[in-house]
């Protein structure tokens, strides 16, 4: 009789440990932020309706920048922080964007804007922002009066400069009709406008 007890005793011991496992397996495991891009010690994440940019010393965490949007109609992609250094200074460009999409009976919009911010994270200071939009129209067009004959037209509508950092650590703003470069001034802590050099006047 005592090695039954005994034996029924190891037998509820070892159910009731498996049963602990597997009660502990079920646990739910705490969802990973959701990180769009990682550079140094930056990240780019998705926090409770906008884009944050965070700095990590260690164990802690600090926020750099928060920008909101509307996931109802938006969501940021693309992330993207590049390292880079101006005038011997270490910057950071950290640029994502954001897609908006318009629709009616007769015309489409779908806007692309690309964000750009360029940070001294060490002093946790901004030095320059830049948004361009890229907007694609679909619009259906009638070609007569009675509105009987039609055709869909499709164009590309661009807003703002197209940025570019050059391998020397300058930016160049550009559009259809101008174009611009800026070079940083590390006393200032900001860009600066580079002249350009005036055509010699032509001789009579």
């Amino acid at each position: 009789m005592k090695k039954i007890a005994l034996l029924l005793m190891l037998t509820l011991f070892t159910v009731s440990a498996n049963a602990q496992k597997k009660k502990a397996a079920a646990k739910p495991v705490a969802k990973a932020a959701n990180v769009l891009a990682k550079a140094d010690n930056l990240t780019a994440e998705i926090l409770k309706g906008s884009f944050v940019v965070f700095v990590s010393n260690g164990k802690a965490k600090d926020s750099l920048f928060s920008r909101r949007f509307d996931a109802a109609k938006t969501l940021p992609m693309d992330a993207k922080i590049t390292p880079f250094k101006a005038k011997g200074v270490s910057l950071h460009a950290i640029s994502w964007t954001q897609k908006n999409v318009s629709e009616t009976k007769l015309k489409n919009e779908e806007a692309l804007t690309t964000f750009t911010e360029i940070w001294d994270v060490a002093a946790k200071k901004q030095i320059i922002v830049n948004s361009q939009i890229t907007t694609k129209v679909s619009e259906i067009v009638y070609l007569d009066k009675n509105q009987t004959v039609s055709e869909t037209q499709q164009k590309m509508r661009r807003e703002g400069f197209e940025l570019t950092i050059t391998p020397e650590g300058d930016l160049v703003l550009k559009n259809k009709t101008q174009e611009n470069r800026m070079t940083y001034d590390a006393a200032q802590q900001k860009f600066v406008n580079v002249a350009t050099p005036k055509a010699a006047p032509k001789k009579k």
